[in-house]
């Protein structure tokens, strides 16, 4: 599987996925760069397959990549699980927004799709 580096070892790599997947499932919207948000968005879709999932064993992977961080666990399981279940991928949408002024680097907002209600259809 290719993976961007990002600049970091893997290490800080790793920290820094885990930390920005955590902010997007607990606030449901970030403001990263672009090369972040696309490889973020990678993670946070397959947490949220984990919640579907449903068992023991996603729920332990789950942990063991977002530093056993158990409110978010929780959150992924008990509420984002359920609002997607009948969708199947694409739980995030990339926002463009404008350079970054220090280094031109462009900025995205990450966000959670808002699942429509059967009303709205």
């Amino acid at each position: 599987m290719a993976y961007r580096k990002l600049g970091r070892d893997n290490k800080h790599r790793r920290s820094l996925l885990a930390s920005q997947v955590k902010n997007v499932i607990m606030y449901e919207k970030i403001e990263t760069t672009e090369t972040r948000a696309k490889e973020v968005r990678k993670f946070v879709d397959k947490m949220i397959t984990y919640g579907k999932d449903g068992s023991l064993v996603a729920r332990r992977k789950a942990l063991a990549f977002l530093h056993n961080d158990k409110e978010v666990v929780k959150k992924i399981f008990d509420v984002l699980a359920p609002r997607y279940a009948n969708r199947n991928g694409g739980y995030t949408r990339i926002l463009k927004l404008n350079e970054r002024r220090g280094d031109d680097a462009l900025m995205v907002i990450l966000e959670l799709v808002k699942e429509e209600s059967k009303e709205s259809k």
